[in-house]
């Protein structure tokens, strides 16, 4: 069967149906049953007043616009009801709105919070698989169609099917021939509704996905616009940007066409029953069954009978657009690629330092294993330096003893215990990092330091800064530890904002310290003033550095070479440079470099 072949509401949506969006999105508004009831008493009540509205007209037309009958006094009174109920129903609209908004409002921000938080979870392995904008894109954008699946889906059918039972009643008692006719063009009506809202649906989907592509290369190409002034790759970007905005172009025009058609031809059919019930009722009152009034008031309560049948198309057609949001936020928030914390986890109150990686391997996808058989032990309080040559596996070894991964086999541990029997937060506050690429918040100095102990004083930030040899370029800024760092850090160089960072290692002060190339972007004599400072936060705590750079790897108790993801080499320095192997050959290059 295909899609379009599928009874409305179990179109399959990516791996969900209409319906189980639908559902799913009704979940979030449970807690707001009180709130969604008093809207629907007001709306019943608006219902109540606008129905009213036909009768003073017909009253007018028939009883006060004949010669021998006119009253001018009565038509003021009659005028003046016609604004009251113009008015009590514009008052009970109003509040009503305002309550379903509300209301939907604040299912988004759950919503909202709830996705950012199962981004937060996820493993990086689902990260590193996606643009960062398509998950911005999904916070920010597609979490709204849980709003809209309210305040377009369940208020408006609620309100058309009150309004249509209640028009319908009064119309049958005033003419049930009439009303028929009105209705003949139903069925046609309804079709054409359901078959405009799957092309809307699946219009709306491609607009989503080229949507959340554009703004992830926007991210991109702005994230590395240093990298394209150095290449002059300017009039490159800029003609990838052009042709993924024609492709957003193109796909939003599509979805307005047929925004514009459905609304053609729904319009043309609502207009051919008008007309119809028109001409017949013009017959009826040519032939005495039916006043002028009467058929004043008849035209009233049809097109009261057609707005909801419109506005019942117009939310059929943002459902469907709306459960093609559902759907991406849903993806997310079942994802299965977590790092849970399983029953029965323990706590790592006090951790001592011994870690163990046991016949350990690892690759960030099926096909391409990036460490093969690890068997390491470090000893509480050692220093151990993981040295090899660039992509031997080094970082992802610290990820893994870290946890931001779990290993594809083998075990991990520390004092003897799983990992994965470990829970992650009393497993975090023992591990103290620096990275690689240090990432700092778009904030102060302070705030970047105090990131790694919130409750920090004054004086600790800036004991921290000292023993990081961060202080010598702060007390140069106009505002010292309270400068803003920018975007990424991008005000700071590439050292500073790794000073930073080891001074945020330093304030956190945890029994086990990673540092992945700690001194990678520090020249030779601020990481020869660093290296006694990183010698002192080593000690007393076992510390794991990976590093290319041999002074560092030479302060450590002991060096583990890895190669093509395996272990080849363990010892201290002196031991490996006698053997005249992997690390000599590095040690040697480096040397020779420095000459």
């Amino acid at each position: 069967m295909s899609l379009s072949e599928q009874p409305f509401g179990k179109q399959l949506i990516g791996k969900y149906s209409s319906l189980e969006i639908y559902a799913r999105a009704a979940r979030y508004y449970r807690q707001f049953s009180w709130a969604i009831a008093g809207a629907m008493a007001l709306v019943l009540a608006k219902i109540g007043v606008e129905l009213l509205r036909p009768w003073p007209l017909k009253v007018i037309i028939d009883d006060y616009l004949t010669p021998h009958r006119a009253d001018l006094a009565a038509i003021a009174k009659l005028c003046f009801a016609l604004v009251s109920i113009a008015l009590a129903a514009g008052g009970l609209n109003m509040l009503s709105t305002y309550l379903q908004v509300r209301t939907g409002l604040k299912a988004l921000v759950r919503v909202r919070c709830d996705l950012y938080a199962q981004l937060q979870e996820l493993s990086l392995k689902y990260h590193d698989r996606r643009h960062s904008g398509d998950s911005v894109f999904r916070v920010s954008y597609d979490a709204g169609a849980i709003q809209t699946i309210f305040n377009r889906g369940l208020s408006t059918i609620f309100t058309a099917a009150v309004t249509l039972t209640g028009v319908l009643t009064v119309m049958l008692w005033k003419s049930w021939q009439l009303t028929a006719l009105a209705l003949g063009i139903t069925p046609v009506l309804l079709y054409s509704i359901y078959y405009f809202a799957e092309r809307i649906r699946r219009e709306t989907t491609s607009l989503s996905e080229t949507e959340s592509s554009l703004l992830s290369q926007t991210q991109e190409g702005l994230g590395a616009i240093r990298i394209v002034r150095a290449f002059g790759r300017e009039g490159y970007e800029v003609n990838r940007f052009e042709e993924q905005a024609a492709a957003s172009m193109y796909a939003n025009l599509k979805l307005t066409f047929t925004q514009v058609l459905s609304a053609l031809v729904i319009g043309t059919l609502m207009a051919v029953g008008i007309s119809a019930m028109i001409y017949a009722g013009a017959r009826q009152v040519l032939a005495g069954k039916l006043t002028v009034g009467d058929l004043t008031m008849f035209l009233s309560y049809l097109y009261m009978l057609y707005e909801p049948l419109q506005s019942l198309s117009y939310t059929s057609w943002a459902l469907e657009g709306a459960a093609a949001g559902a759907q991406r936020v849903f993806e997310v928030l079942d994802s299965p690629e977590i790092l849970r914390d399983q029953p029965g986890v323990v706590g790592m109150p006090g951790a001592k330092g011994a870690i163990a990686l046991t016949a350990v391997e690892f690759g960030y996808d099926e096909q391409k294993r990036v460490l093969h058989e690890i068997n390491l032990k470090i000893q509480p309080g050692e220093m151990v330096a993981v040295v090899g040559p660039t992509g031997s596996g080094k970082s992802t070894l610290l990820s893994l003893i870290a946890r931001f991964y779990d290993p594809d086999t083998g075990v991990v541990t520390i004092d003897g215990l799983d990992l994965r029997a470990v829970r992650k937060e009393s497993l975090r506050k023992q591990i103290g990092m620096v990275l690689q690429d240090t990432v700092l918040l778009s904030s102060t100095i302070r705030e970047n330091i105090a990131y790694g102990k919130l409750s920090a004083a004054a004086g600790e930030i800036q004991r921290a800064a000292d023993q990081a040899r961060a202080m010598a370029f702060i007390e140069k800024l106009p505002q010292g530890l309270d400068a803003r760092v920018g975007e990424r850090g991008i005000q700071l160089s590439v050292g500073q904002r790794q000073r930073i960072g080891l001074a945020r290692a330093f304030l956190k002060n945890a029994p086990i310290l990673l540092m992945d190339e700690p001194t990678s972007s520090l020249d030779p004599e601020t990481e020869r003033e660093l290296l006694g400072s990183l010698h002192e936060l080593m000690k007393g705590r076992t510390a794991v550095v990976a590093t290319h750079r041999v002074a560092v790897a030479q302060a450590c108790d002991r060096i583990v070479v890895l190669e093509d993801g395996r272990i080849v080499e363990s010892g201290c320095g002196e031991e490996l440079l006698a053997k005249n192997g992997v690390y000599a050959r590095i040690y040697a290059a480096q040397k020779q470099g420095s000459s």
